[in-house]
């Protein structure tokens, strides 16, 4: 990780840089993939899947015995770990539901809003490296709490043609209604256009990796709704002299490991926390069994030092990191200045492992910025509000002349008929 001392304001553009945020050149080929799909289904779901995850899929559906089968081969110690990581990710969700509320906004006139869950979505799962079965839970469980009709879970196959047993586990436990052997742009597309063995969703969710990303945003321009733009990963850590660098050399590895485009960034007010980060970083990095993968993110991940915790902060905000950990001595309150970002994680042990997998918050976050501008996934993301209104007559004869003298104004006469023919209708 290359350090940066003081680097000036006009600088901050291209420190927040990501390494992978321009998918236009991935779009040629998303295109043709997705064209393919839609003419020739399933065909093309297992020539793609041939070609880019190199193993053959006759049967792209697992079968209920295959499901079934998954907890046998689970580590028992494992699926108890999966079990209390979904009881804790359900409560946080279920503490998300909404109350409808009914409002009389003006005599007669009752407004209110109310949320329905999309009945149909579709659940994406990397595994190309590694079984994230971590991430079904924070998709499949919001899900299933929003009362959406169907799920459906898409994931690629290893070289031996099968899911990993933790994925099926975690799908079971929480209700998935079809879980599906393909990855990649495939797997979106597979899920955006429907095809022989696929269903059609209305909205996608899940990360992955830029491949992924490309192709969640091209079928969103006319296709089907997606939850966010979620991939490659990225972590900003803040650290000062309080800071443990073992915890932070580890928290920027963590995410490092994901994958080769992800991204860390170290925030410090102290020239020494870097230089012992660093120190840590190297150490630890060699007893990584994903060496090479990490190795590969932080050559294009940055140190940053800055005089004040203050800049540090505004530098924070400008970067808008998909995970924040501040490793301070009054991490509290600067958790309060935080403006954007996809989860905080405050103090010395709240590690980002702990949002990964058993915390109860979603692990599925806005990255490239979006923060700006994006909630990470939460249960209204499965859900779509319906406003309803219901005017009394007299309350029509009370709001009619406003609706009146706007619609006039706005040169729309049909309008403002709509409620002059109701204001002189006589029983």
């Amino acid at each position: 990780m290359q350090i940066y001392q003081n680097p000036s304001r006009e600088k901050w553009n291209q420190l927040t840089a990501r390494a992978t945020s321009d998918y236009s050149e991935k779009l040629a080929v998303v295109e043709e993939v997705m064209q393919h799909i839609r003419q020739r289904g399933d065909a093309a779901i297992r020539e793609y899947t041939s070609k880019f995850d190199r193993v053959s899929i006759e049967t792209l559906r697992v079968t209920e015995a295959v499901l079934k089968q998954a907890e046998e081969e689970l580590d028992s110690q494992l699926a108890q770990a999966i079990r209390l990581a979904a009881a804790n990710i359900r409560t946080f969700h279920e503490a998300q539901k909404t109350v409808t509320n009914k409002i009389e906004t003006f005599p007669g006139v009752s407004c209110w809003q109310k949320s329905h869950p999309i009945e149909k979505v579709g659940l994406y799962i990397p595994g190309g490296s590694a079984p994230l079965f971590s991430t079904v839970l924070m998709l499949a469980l919001p899900a299933q709490i929003a009362g959406c009709r169907e799920v459906i879970l898409c994931t690629p196959p290893d070289p031996a043609g099968k899911i990993h047993p933790a994925i099926l586990f975690a799908a079971q436990l929480c209700k998935v209604s079809a879980v599906f052997k393909i990855g990649g742009i495939q797997a979106i597309g597979a899920m955006a256009y429907g095809s022989e063995s696929v269903p059609k969703v209305h909205k996608i969710f899940g990360p992955g990796n830029s491949w992924v990303t490309a192709a969640k945003q091209y079928i969103s321009l006319n296709t089907c709704s997606i939850d966010m733009p979620a991939g490659p990963s990225e972590l900003a850590v803040v650290a000062d002299h309080s800071a443990n660098p073992a915890f932070v050399a580890s928290d920027l590895l963590s995410q490092a490991e994901h994958g080769p485009d992800s991204q860390v960034l170290l925030i410090t007010t102290s020239e020494e926390v870097a230089e012992k980060v660093a120190a840590e970083v190297d150490l630890q990095l060699e007893r990584l069994p994903r060496k090479e993968i990490a190795a590969a993110a932080l050559a294009h991940s940055r140190t940053i030092v800055l005089a004040s915790m203050e800049q540090v902060m505004d530098f924070v905000n400008s970067y808008a990191p998909e995970h924040l950990i501040l490793q301070t001595d009054d991490a509290a309150t600067l958790a309060a200045k935080v403006t954007n970002a996809g989860s905080v994680f405050i103090g010395h042990y709240t590690p980002e492992s702990a949002g990964d997998y058993a915390s109860g918050t979603n692990h599925t976050l806005p990255t490239n910025g979006w923060a700006r501008s994006v909630s990470g996934l939460n249960l209204e993301s499965f859900c779509k509000k319906i406003t309803y209104q219901e005017i009394s007559r007299e309350g029509l004869q009370q709001l009619g002349p406003v609706i009146e003298t706007m619609a006039e104004a706005e040169l729309l006469q049909a309008h403002k008929n709509a409620v002059t023919l109701r204001l002189n209708h006589k029983d």
